[in-house]
């Protein structure tokens, strides 16, 4: 019997935790691993006060695949937030990650053009002279902030990806109100679960925020028209395709940017700071990656993008994404009442799925809590097995360009540093609505590229959430 089927024969008990949702919103890690230990591949955490909310979490591949091949009956909303009908939030909210059904497939058409290998190549001299630009400002035995440090590089390119750089002000300008804005819709988003007493107010702020974004997103595209400068950036080809086939509304344009910034920055932001951190903890992979950086392989154009499969700065890139998904957990929303294992859910029951959890089955990934790059040397897992992207129909369509961007970053930083983490430095992970955040930050030294790599020891939870060589070797030392 296949375990897809296997999930329909529940005779014992019914998989379903009650409790107050407050546990899954403040560390949902914690939560969903528990709800795994106890209940299997499928889970229903259930709210005991008066609003009675409850949540389906689902780990394994086949009901990923269930789910996230459907996407008829199961819906995705990026923002919970909608806005006011014709408001400046429904706008900026209307984009691809909010769209289903036949308007998905249309526009996912329509804006395909700037994410294919073509055009993405136009955007290699902004992310290497943006790079240069940081990396100027490190200095030898200096302390940086890795979190912030990758936050801020990220927001630079995004904005400049996104909108250009013939109004570097204007455009930077966008992506520090987009940067506040998804900020706002994240937090104010979160009193699904957890109600708050200041929600009016702030929501109305929000409001009001929006429409100062969208006027200045408006004010950009009228300029890029009036001007006849329409260029390699997003929204340039976007203006184009909305004039030359009518496809895509202004309010879809404005959705479109604003959702591919809140999807795109964080996300290579996080994956970026956790790869610089995992190889500051593992010399032994960071000496091999070195000997490849050194050998002039990265050195040309796109050689990064290029590279096959097999090479290690490749395997570093997967193994981090597996071992510490930015995007650690999304969700669906049923269309239509649906049958899942025992449950028979009312339209609308969110229903998460988890990178996060996928990724740390041992069953799927030997040792899976490790970092151990060379693993992907051996393995090929489905789609609904790695998924730091999703998966199926809807799998993030600007996934190649994230990897462009930090592939075109990561030789850059690390060929002419040695980056060490802070010795006794506190590194805690916390999901933050969806989002697997440094929130501590990641404190790191900055080292001339002498070779030297080592090991520094740590505190934080980050003990719960990876094992690093170091506290290996305490635990042996203690036994």
């Amino acid at each position: 019997m296949d375990r897809t089927a296997e999930i329909n024969l529940w005779t014992d008990r019914i998989p379903v935790t009650d409790g107050r949702l407050e546990e899954f919103v403040s560390d949902p890690i914690a939560c969903m691993r528990r709800l795994h230990r106890e209940h299997g591949d499928l889970a229903m955490f259930r709210e005991t006060s008066e609003k009675q909310q409850q949540l389906v979490f689902i780990f394994s591949p086949e009901l990923n695949h269930h789910v996230l091949s459907d996407s008829k009956t199961f819906h995705s909303q990026f923002f919970t937030l909608r806005g006011p009908r014709n408001s400046a939030q429904r706008h900026l909210t209307c984009g691809l990650l909010s769209m289903n059904g036949d308007e998905h497939k249309q526009q996912r058409r329509q804006v395909a053009g700037p994410f294919e290998k073509r055009s993405i190549a136009f955007h290699h001299d902004t992310v290497t002279s943006v790079t240069d630009q940081m990396l100027a400002t490190w200095k030898p035995d200096s302390v940086v902030n890795m979190a912030d440090e990758m936050t801020i590089l990220m927001r630079k390119i995004t904005s400049m990806i996104l909108f250009g750089t013939d109004q570097l002000d204007l455009a930077l300008e966008i992506g520090e109100m987009l940067d506040e804005w998804v900020e706002m819709n994240h937090q104010l988003g979160l009193a699904a679960f957890i109600p708050r007493d200041d929600f009016m107010p702030e929501y109305n702020r929000m409001l009001s925020y929006a429409e100062k974004l969208e006027g200045r997103i408006l004010d950009l595209m009228k300029w890029r028209r009036e001007a006849g400068t329409l260029g390699a950036d997003l929204l340039s080809q976007l203006i184009r395709v909305h004039d030359t086939t009518g496809g895509i509304t202004n309010e879809q344009l404005v959705g479109h940017v604003a959702l591919l910034f809140g999807a795109a920055h964080m996300t290579s932001a996080y994956s970026l700071g956790w790869t610089l951190f995992l190889l500051a903890q593992h010399p032994e992979v960071m000496t091999s990656l070195n000997h490849e950086l050194q050998g002039g392989v990265y050195d040309e154009p796109l050689g990064a993008f290029d590279s096959a499969k097999g090479s290690l700065l490749d395997r570093v890139l997967r193994e981090s994404m597996r071992l510490l998904p930015a995007s650690s957990y999304s969700q669906r929303l049923n269309d239509v009442p649906v049958e899942l294992g025992p449950f028979s859910l009312p339209r609308g029951t969110p229903i998460i799925f988890s990178s996060f959890v996928t990724h740390h089955r041992p069953d799927l990934y030997s040792q899976p809590d490790r970092f151990n790059p060379d693993r992907w040397l051996t393995i090929s897992p489905t789609p609904y097995e790695y998924l730091p992207f999703g998966a199926g129909p809807r799998m993030c369509l600007g996934a190649p360009l994230a990897q462009f961007i930090i592939k075109t970053i990561l030789p850059r930083v690390l060929k002419h540093n040695r980056l060490s983490v802070v010795p006794g430095a506190e590194v805690n992970g916390l999901v933050v609505s969806t989002m697997l955040n440094p929130i501590s930050g990641i404190p790191m030294q900055i080292f001339e590229p002498d070779g030297r790599f080592v090991t520094s020891p740590v505190v934080g939870n980050i003990h719960a959430l990876v094992e690093l060589p170091a506290a290996a070797h305490q635990r042996r030392a203690a036994a």
